[in-house]
């Protein structure tokens, strides 16, 4: 894929997850998301309708997050979540893998979890799955990456944002060796430059998560957080 800054847009999820994210906030990053043509808007469950009813009229799709961001929630509450922010409005919804659960080498549970969210929305819906993968080795961040392929997963994410590290090249790359043409790349958590989002396409992302879109775009320095 070309990566060319006019091109940009439509690799990067426009993201708003904080916890003190208001009805303003929101408001201006849909505005944004149309503005820049970007791929999708990323907010709380909480947001899903107010977005969707703003970008009705747009290309930008609505993204949400499910048993985020810990995603040590039961399995049936992950299911029930996507179902209701489908409702709502999302066409796309990033689940938090059970970290805890696949630190315990529960891998069946860790599956389960992920198809049951898949199985229990419409197909149309795009499922990525966050790894969180400053929490896991090499080997384990593949080992994950099976897993959700096996469960019927559209993407593998990297990260939430809220852990102790962001988007790595060598994980969106062992992601990728994984994945192949399966499924797709999401590397998020501090993507905020030109240069750094170039790498992660290079070694095989497809969707960028940030909150700095809009700087990338422009190639000037972010100093936000996500």
């Amino acid at each position: 894929m070309k990566n060319k800054t006019e091109n940009l847009g439509k690799y990067i999820d426009h993201t708003a997850l904080k916890a003190v994210t208001t009805v303003e906030d929101i408001k201006k990053l849909c505005d944004e998301a149309k503005e820049y043509n970007f791929a999708s808007v990323c907010v709380n469950p909480y947001y899903v309708e107010m977005a969707h009813k703003l970008l009705v009229d747009s290309d930008v799709k609505v993204c949400t997050v499910i048993g985020f961001p810990l995603g040590a929630t039961t399995k049936e509450a992950k299911a029930f979540e996507a179902v209701k922010a489908v409702a709502d409005g999302a066409q796309e919804v990033d689940m938090v893998m059970n970290v805890s659960a696949f630190k315990s080498c529960d891998f069946k549970y860790v599956e389960e979890d992920i198809r049951l969210v898949v199985n229990s929305i419409p197909r149309e819906i795009c499922v990525k799955v966050i790894l969180e993968t400053c929490y896991l080795t090499l080997e384990e961040v593949k080992k994950a990456s099976e897993l959700a392929m096996y469960a019927g997963a559209d993407f593998v994410k990297t990260s939430t944002g809220f852990g102790t590290g962001g988007a790595t090249v060598e994980n969106v790359r062992a992601m990728k060796g994984v994945v192949g043409n399966k499924l797709e790349v999401k590397a998020s958590g501090g993507v905020k430059n030109l240069e750094t989002v170039n790498q992660m396409i290079k070694a095989g992302a497809t969707r960028i998560g940030t909150s700095s879109g809009i700087e990338i775009i422009k190639g000037e320095k972010s100093e936000k957080a996500y």
